[in-house]
């Protein structure tokens, strides 16, 4: 049993890397019913963000991770305004695709710049060992799970009390109604994506401080498996990403944790399939049926 919650602690901490970047998967997706997989990527530049502030401009962790927010929030509207908008209206595959460029574009981007090499990131945070009932406990765990906690409520605050959220929901619902109404659609889908990449340059500031190195292709296999966060918890519903997210970490660790560190990464498959035959709508969606 103690290996059980010592591993539950882990997946805490892992899941709540999956749940910030699946955020922005599920908020995009439910605005403009786009799964912009460039999204991943936007996770590996808060990172590179938050190397660069810590190395070059010398600040603390707190201001190397507001940064990274800032500039991935910048990144991500520049990315919706030059490629994704003036697919606005076209075929899902062809945007699904242009999402894929954009990501490939981003790694080979990052990696002339920074070079393909990994890059350890600087210690900024002692790691002091707490043990609690006789689990371990290190400070960088805690910060990542308060970070993420302070972050989701900062979003449902957003989302439910705001302008700007209550513009978010009524897109999501109906954009055309919602244009009738005086809300400029256009905005409404680049603060989207502007907080849906914030959430994501946070997790890969947290990242960096929890593994100590970063390199160019650090966001593909986590930017899939918060994929299949979102899914997981129905694509499109905020408190399902979180769920998701957390239910993704916790798996990886429990199987790591009992000797199966060799399909850790098969498990998250696993249950993407599982979901996609029993419940493919997500654990919180809804079975919407279509008319003909």
């Amino acid at each position: 049993m103690e290996i059980f919650f010592q591993q539950l602690v882990n997946g805490l901490s892992l899941g709540s890397i999956y749940a910030l970047i699946a955020l922005g998967y599920t908020m995009v997706y439910g605005i403009i019913k786009l799964i912009n997989f460039a999204h991943g990527d936007i996770y590996m530049l808060g990172a590179f963000i938050g190397f660069l502030s810590i190395t070059v401009l010398g600040v603390g962790l707190f201001e190397a991770l507001i940064i990274a927010m800032i500039g991935c929030a910048l990144i991500g509207v520049l990315i919706e305004r030059i490629a994704y908008k003036p697919l606005r209206n076209a075929t899902r595959i062809t945007a699904l695709i242009t999402a894929i460029g954009i990501s490939y574009f981003l790694e080979a981007g990052t990696q002339k710049v920074m070079g393909p090499g990994i890059k350890t990131f600087p210690t900024v945070l002692p790691e002091h060992v707490f043990y609690v009932f006789g689990l371990r406990i290190t400070s960088p765990q805690i910060l990542i799970f308060v970070v993420t906690i302070v972050l989701m409520i900062l979003l449902q605050f957003i989302v439910k009390k705001t302008k700007i959220g209550r513009a978010m929901r009524a897109v999501s619902v109906d954009a055309e109604a919602a244009k009738l109404m005086g809300i400029n659609v256009d905005t409404t889908i680049s603060a989207t994506f502007a907080i849906g990449s914030a959430l994501a340059g946070a997790a890969g500031v947290l990242v960096g401080v929890y593994y100590n190195s970063i390199n160019p292709l650090m966001g593909m296999i986590p930017g899939v498996k918060a994929f299949i966060a979102a899914v997981f918890g129905g694509i499109g519903i905020i408190p399902g990403a979180m769920l998701g997210g957390f239910f993704i970490g916790i798996s990886e660790t429990l199987v790591s944790g009992y000797g199966g560190s060799l399909y850790q990464d098969a498990v998250v498959y696993i249950i993407l399939i599982l979901i996609l035959v029993l419940k493919p709508q997500g654990l919180l969606g809804k079975n919407v049926k279509e008319k003909v």
